[in-house]
């Protein structure tokens, strides 16, 4: 193993035997795939529920490639995620019509709820908050998703009515 997977947090992926097998396994079955980089992140992604900074160097080393190819592809898409998130994910988009619609707003009602900040999820592993770009629904702005409910003209005062049923 490279120097660089040294001292990997006891409580990564890849120091849990179960889940450095799923990791080896979808390495193993896509390696030598066209695109194999692509494949074997969205497998790890969808299997674990993030790649942490050990897994990327770790992937890069059983690929062949540098790191900061893999580091590169995590960083660029925003379906990939570097920490864990929350069980319950919300989302506020930032486009044009939604930031000018007030999401701001939006999401500084949902930080003052929960107490954490935006890239964050709650102490309880329940809730992150994540920034997105157009989700397409620009005619209602402003617009927030929920795990995957695209939710339209949502004003601050709805958000309390939206967080407390995540929470429970």
């Amino acid at each position: 193993m490279a120097k660089y997977l040294k001292n990997i947090p006891a409580n990564d992926p890849l120091m849990i035997p179960e889940l450095r097998a799923e990791i080896d396994e979808v390495i193993v079955e896509n390696r030598d795939r066209p695109g194999a980089t692509m494949v074997v992140l969205g497998e790890i992604q969808n299997k674990i529920g993030f790649i942490s900074d050990a897994m990327q160097a770790y992937i890069a080393d059983e690929l062949e490639i540098p790191v900061s190819t893999i580091h590169g592809v995590v960083t660029f898409y925003s379906f990939f995620t570097t920490n864990p998130r929350g069980k319950h994910t919300i989302k506020f988009c930032m486009g044009t019509a939604c930031y000018v619609g007030g999401v701001p707003q939006l999401i500084e009602k949902a930080k003052q709820i929960l107490g954490i900040d935006v890239g964050e999820t709650t102490a309880d592993g329940n809730i992150t908050l994540e920034i997105c770009r157009c989700v397409g629904a620009c005619s209602q702005a402003p617009v927030i998703v929920v795990n995957d409910e695209v939710m339209g003209r949502v004003k601050p005062n709805k958000i309390p009515q939206i967080v407390k049923p995540l929470q429970n």
